[in-house]
């Protein structure tokens, strides 16, 4: 699935923040029209035209010979460049839409699946997100907050917080973190005291112990910074989900993690176990990080049977059912995001693949070499 296209754009000055619609007869003033076919406008309700077509406009804000706009659908918000770039915002019928608010990080992992880009691109992005915000619809269940490391933004982290409370008062927000900056209790406490009862973090724990997690992560002292920061975000009564991926760094004290969880970190929400992404760096370190799931499942499950059997709420996300034991089944998630999930054609005529969580899309280059159909 597509998230950006590209064309000429034209009076395009600065970025434009708009929902589409293919409906020339749309009363809704401020909306982006689409259209693959001729045709002319004489009313100024479209804040901008987008075309596939190579059209003759002087005194419109339009973008033309668009490559595609098929995967756009009517109410998604899209952002239009200067250069013509169109990313898509948020799509309307999508339970899975993010904010995105930068790719500046403070750890360097090994698996990281987006790696950090220092450029200072929180600004463009949080001027983005302001005026998106207000657009999406008040009824959006759910909102993801990424990276990079979304606490970098420092106070305009909070900020963006407070907008979403107060225009999407009934969304859940899903914010993934690597946590450290809550080490300092006072940006811990600044988060307590938005008292964001539909604000969950996800944050990343690698092992029990200190230095295995900051060599996975590349950052000196981040285990000790993690901690602390759980620990001061419990105190503010801040939801928490730790994350844990699966690779060879992380299987062998699996199940000892799972203990040191349960006996130090109780008061966490949710635990996922995550099957690795083969994007970004992982490539690059496979040496390092590959171990087929088959090889892991041992220790994956009596991580999760300890922590379900201590009623702690567990999940598997990213795996596929055809490699996981059956007593595992019920703790499988649908987690991969829909743009980029797929499913092999070994996976054709599998009786439970409505229930499987499939692949990343990059599960193409390397996956399990025993993913079958289950018949």
């Amino acid at each position: 699935m597509e998230l950006k296209t590209k064309g000429k754009a034209v009076n395009i000055f600065e970025p434009i923040v708009a929902k589409v619609t293919r409906d020339r007869n749309s009363f809704e003033p401020g909306q982006i029209l689409l259209c693959d076919e001729s045709f002319i406008i004489n009313d100024g309700l479209f804040c901008a035209v987008l075309s596939t077509l190579s059209i003759p406009f002087h005194d419109r804000k339009y973008v033309h010979e668009v490559k595609q706009l098929s995967h756009l659908c009517e109410g998604d918000i899209v952002v239009i460049n200067t250069d013509g770039i169109i990313n898509t915002l948020y799509r309307k019928n999508s339970f899975q839409n993010f904010l995105l608010v930068t790719e500046r990080c403070n750890s360097n992992c090994l698996m990281c699946s987006q790696p950090p880009k220092d450029k200072e691109d929180i600004p463009y992005l949080n001027k983005l997100h302001q005026q998106l915000i207000p657009l999406i619809p008040k009824d959006c269940p759910e909102i993801g907050i990424t990276g990079g490391e979304p606490t970098l933004m420092g106070d305009l982290f909070f900020e963006l917080l407070k907008q979403i409370k107060s225009v999407l008062p009934e969304t859940e927000v899903h914010c993934l973190t690597n946590g450290r900056s809550f080490a300092w209790k006072n940006f811990a406490n600044k988060l307590g005291s938005l008292k964001m009862e539909r604000l969950m973090l996800g944050i990343p724990l690698y092992s029990d112990f200190d230095q295995v997690h900051d060599y996975i992560v590349q950052a000196k002292g981040a285990y000790q910074q993690t901690l602390r920061g759980l620990y001061n975000l419990a105190a503010n009564n801040v939801r928490i989900e730790i994350r844990v991926v699966l690779h060879q760094q992380t299987i062998p004290r699996l199940t000892k993690l799972a203990r040191f969880i349960y006996k130090n970190l109780p008061f966490v929400e949710h635990i996922a176990f995550m099957g690795l992404e083969h994007q970004g760096y992982t490539p690059f370190n496979i040496d390092k990080l590959w171990i087929d799931p088959i090889d892991y499942m041992n220790e994956l499950g009596e991580a999760v049977n300890f922590l379900s059997d201590k009623d702690m709420n567990v999940s598997i996300y990213n795996s596929q059912l055809c490699l996981l034991p059956n007593d595992l089944w019920q703790y499988s998630r649908k987690s991969i995001s829909d743009w980029k999930n797929i499913y092999l054609d070994e996976c054709k005529d599998c009786t439970v693949l409505a229930d499987c969580g499939g692949l990343f899309a990059s599960g193409q280059v390397k996956h399990s070499a025993f993913i079958r159909k289950i018949v």
